[in-house]
């Protein structure tokens, strides 16, 4: 939405008017933000909305949260609805660019040894990932979208769904090639929803102080899953 500015000039004698602009007020220089402000909102909704659900939590509670006045979630997203929506899109947007990352520095690695990455190689990778996705550092994002995806417009699931499709088409290729070599026994297209239901359930348990690590849960994937592992 953009807000018309009238450049006349106005009369040497008499200034013209200063008139309300309607809406919300705009940001003082020292509101604006690089993006760091509104990471700081996401943040900490993520957090809220994970501990004590959408419902129960105040943009009053998320300003608190965020070191910022009650009134300030309200200059960056326009309701606490689209808030929760960024929260589900900065988290799909994260965990893409987190996949992305790792395959690359597994393909990289792989080619600095002389080889190519094998399916089942690939699918740890991708395993491996989405652990640190749910359960690393910084993982309230994908749990929020998990409980919370009712909460959302069906124009707001659109555009997070269109991101969840793409994290998960890289796995599309895994499977089909373990599928094709016998190692996955299951149809890939039911194995991969019944995986990520497996996988993303973990936010639920999972107690780090018990002693089980990432890998740990990466290993068990695929003995659970593969046939064979490499």
């Amino acid at each position: 939405m953009s807000i018309a500015t009238d450049l006349s000039e106005p009369s040497q004698a008499e200034p013209a008017p200063l008139r309300r602009a309607r809406g919300r007020p705009r940001k003082a220089v020292h509101e604006r933000d690089d993006g760091n402000r509104r990471q700081e909102l996401l943040r900490a909704a993520a957090r809220l909305f994970r501990q004590q659900g959408f419902d129960a939590t105040s943009t009053r509670d998320i300003a608190t949260a965020a070191g910022m006045q009650s009134g300030s979630p309200f200059y960056h997203f326009e309701n606490k609805e689209a808030l929760l929506a960024a929260v589900m899109q900065e988290g799909m947007q994260s965990a893409l660019h987190r996949q992305a990352a790792a395959m690359a520095s597994a393909v990289a690695d792989a080619a600095a040894q002389g080889h190519t990455l094998s399916a089942c190689e690939c699918f740890r990778v991708l395993v491996r990932s989405h652990f640190e996705v749910l359960l690393g550092p910084d993982s309230d994002f994908i749990p929020v979208m998990l409980y919370e995806w009712r909460s959302l417009s069906p124009e707001q699931r659109g555009e997070v769904n269109r991101l969840k499709d793409d994290y998960e088409a890289v796995w599309v290729p895994v499977l089909k090639a373990l599928h094709a070599s016998g190692e996955l026994q299951g149809e890939p297209g039911l194995a991969r929803m019944m995986l990520f239901g497996a996988m993303n359930w973990s936010a639920q348990w999972y107690d780090p102080a018990r002693e089980a690590t990432l890998d740990d849960l990466t290993r068990s994937v695929l003995q659970l899953f593969l046939k064979t592992t490499a």
